[in-house]
């Protein structure tokens, strides 16, 4: 049994997204390995309360170590404010605080930020150096931006012009992919943007638990469910637009569609369902509690989804409760279903886009033996590719090879990297 030090700067296990994925990366390591885990000072209390209210005998294998910058150099971080900075300030330093606490290990593994634009400083320590599950979330095209303020236009701008100034010009990112021994990456665009040649393979950072067995819907609605943050990275315009085009095309009674979140979107998103005149078929809710979310996806029939995000936690609970997905055909959400689970709508302009998210609509629940036909494989591959189980296997097989090496790991086969899917 060798020893991982992982750093996770967001681990909360009563959370999902990044922070859910810090804690079951944390867990799968453990199965195989002893586990340094580094992460924040604010996320103390939340691990030690969980573990007090939840045994697990992996615990045994895990060491947590909190580490912040001191005061003087995070007063201007306010919540998301300055976080990307932040972060990279502290990986920075990072390596001297191992240093100094004489932490002793055999990998060295940077988990998360998932955030291919930023470096990693772990190399530093002279050990085997694995980065990612990595990636960004991929640029939105101008055309589904209709509904955003100029501010959140120019806020994806500016953030468009970082990620290409540190992909060519941060010496430390470009060291950062020379040294690594392997390289997660979220899905298929990261190589393109980090140029990667070799030591690589996709891992998406999604995942869940296993949802409900397959079991009859509420046959007496056909429930349309979409969950997440109310930002136009999510589409959550086009969701709506697309049920109403649903609705009106076909005059259907029997229809609603289940909003899940909150944001700052929130008041438009209201605004076109008023527009719409679909009141009366929305529900929209803010965050819940996991087991009423958990009841929700085990009653709804399809889970629309038009984010253009670069990943997506949401897509891997729907399809362990059974439930098709309707996406666009991108590399985020587009590359965890495949068209035996859902259905995927190729970019192309935005009324176009609404027409064909509500023709998959129509036709999902006009046809239910189809419908029921994609649940069954949603369910299957969700089985065979998201599971939290599936990603420990993948790490072992790949901190083995790395620690039996001790050399830059040969670009995979085309087989070899479909089994580590």
């Amino acid at each position: 049994m060798k020893t991982i030090l992982a750093t996770t700067y967001a681990v909360n296990p009563y959370k999902g997204s990044e922070d859910g994925m810090g804690w079951n990366f944390i867990l799968q390591i453990a199965k195989e390995h002893k586990v340094i885990a580094i992460t924040r000072e604010n996320n103390k209390e939340a691990i030690e309360k969980y573990q007090r209210e939840n045994a697990d005998c992996r615990y045994q294998n895990i060491q947590f170590e909190y580490f912040d910058l001191p005061y003087w150099m995070r007063f201007w971080k306010r919540g998301q404010r300055g976080a990307m900075l932040y972060f990279y300030l502290w990986q920075f330093f990072l390596p001297i605080m191992v240093i100094k606490r004489k932490l002793h290990f055999d990998v060295a593994h940077n988990v998360n930020f998932h955030n291919d634009w930023t470096a990693s400083f772990l190399w530093l320590l002279g050990k085997p150096f694995v980065w990612g599950p990595t990636g960004h979330h991929p640029k939105i095209p101008k055309t589904y931006l209709k509904e955003a303020t100029r501010k959140e236009r120019l806020k994806e701008q500016i953030t468009w012009i970082l990620k290409k100034m540190f992909w060519s010009l941060d010496p430390f990112l470009k060291i950062t992919k020379w040294k690594a021994k392997h390289i997660f990456c979220m899905n298929s665009e990261v190589e393109q943007v980090l140029g990667l040649k070799e030591n690589w393979s996709i891992l998406p950072s999604v995942a869940c638990e296993q949802g409900s067995v397959l079991s009859s819907k509420n046959k007496g609605k056909f429930t349309v469910l979409s969950v997440g943050r109310f930002v136009p990275l999510k589409g959550f315009d086009v969701t709506i637009k697309s049920f109403a085009q649903l609705i009106k095309d076909n005059a259907i009674d029997d229809a609603e569609l289940v909003l899940v979140g909150k944001g700052p979107m929130k008041k438009r998103l209201q605004a076109i369902i008023d527009q719409e005149g679909i009141k009366d078929k929305v529900r929209l809710i803010d965050w819940i509690e996991r087991d009423q979310l958990k009841a929700l996806y085990t009653v709804s029939d399809v889970f629309l989804f038009p984010s253009h995000e670069g990943a997506g936690m949401v897509v891997a609970e729907a399809m362990s409760y059974g439930l098709p997905v309707l996406c666009f055909d991108n590399s985020g959400p587009g590359e965890f279903i495949s068209v035996q689970s859902g259905i995927k709508v190729p970019y192309s302009n935005y009324d176009e886009s609404i027409y064909k998210f509500a023709a998959a609509l129509e036709l999902l629940y006009r046809d239910i033996n189809y419908r029921d036909t994609l649940a069954y494989n949603a369910q299957r591959e969700y089985a065979e590719r998201l599971t939290w189980d599936h990603k420990g296997e993948i790490l072992a097989k790949v901190y083995d090879r790395v620690l039996q090496s001790q050399k830059p790991v040969t670009t995979m086969s085309p087989k070899l990297s479909q089994s580590l899917r």
